[in-house]
């Protein structure tokens, strides 16, 4: 299903305030307790947090290096560091904010929620729908896959997704990988490796999720394929492969 929706893009640096309460969590305490967070989209895909610089101790800063727009701090708690954690805007838009790189922290919160890899989308959506379409996949001329009740989610922005019942897969084709990524609007996800029966390997080419979150809760159990790395078949048309997100 190679369909894809183009949003017009926001400006770089868009910013705009959170309605939410958001707290960093570092070192075992929290280092920001706020709700007078701002969504910054540096990025085309999705915001970061920006925090007024009163929100941070500056007892927990440690000068890392700066130039004339920013000035670039590590976390120090104690025997904890984060190198290089947190930018502190100096000019433009963003004067006075700091930003703390997601990853450096050890949890995130909006109000009591934990999220995860970055900040929702508040203009991205996700929806999962029952469909009767016959779906088939192949992969090198075999057969991996053919249903008539899939669920398709539909993501902004992202090529819609196939969702397969494991029990209208070939699972003699497909070997768990060790592989495991995370996504803040679905969870955790698992992927197989495909082996076909001459011997090839094609490494991730199919994900699943054990526990969704609960707005996609309807595609658990259900694997997806890469609609990029095998071909797709919907009602008997190939579909054309989506084209890399750049």
């Amino acid at each position: 299903m190679a369909s894809e929706t183009r949003l017009p893009q926001l400006p770089k640096n868009y910013t705009e305030p959170s309605p939410k309460r958001i707290r960093v969590l570092f070192a075992g305490q929290y280092i920001v307790d706020t709700t007078q967070a701002k969504l910054v989209w540096f990025k085309p895909y999705y915001p970061y947090y920006c925090f007024p610089a009163s929100d941070l101790s500056s007892d927990i800063l440690e000068e890392s290096f700066s130039n004339d727009d920013c000035i670039v701090y590590n976390i120090v708690i104690e025997n904890r560091r984060a190198e290089s954690a947190v930018t502190k805007y100096l000019t433009g838009d963003l004067e006075g904010l700091v930003n703390i790189e997601f990853g450096a922290a050890d949890a995130w919160f909006e109000e009591d929620e934990q999220i995860f890899v970055h900040p929702k989308d508040p203009y991205k959506r996700v929806d999962v729908l029952q469909s009767s379409r016959h779906i088939r996949i192949t992969l090198s001329g075999i057969e991996l896959a053919s249903t008539h009740r899939p669920k398709l989610l539909f993501e902004t922005s992202l090529p819609v997704r196939t969702y397969i019942p494991k029990t209208d897969c070939h699972l003699d084709l497909l070997v768990p990988s060790q592989t495991t990524t995370q996504c803040p609007y679905k969870g955790v996800a698992n992927y197989y490796n495909v082996k076909l029966p001459d011997g090839s390997v094609f490494e991730d080419v199919v994900w699943w999720y054990r526990t969704p979150l609960a707005e996609v809760v309807d595609v658990k159990g259900l694997v997806a394929f890469y609609d990029e790395k095998v071909d797709v078949w919907v009602d008997g048309v190939k579909q054309e492969k989506p084209k890399s997100r750049g």
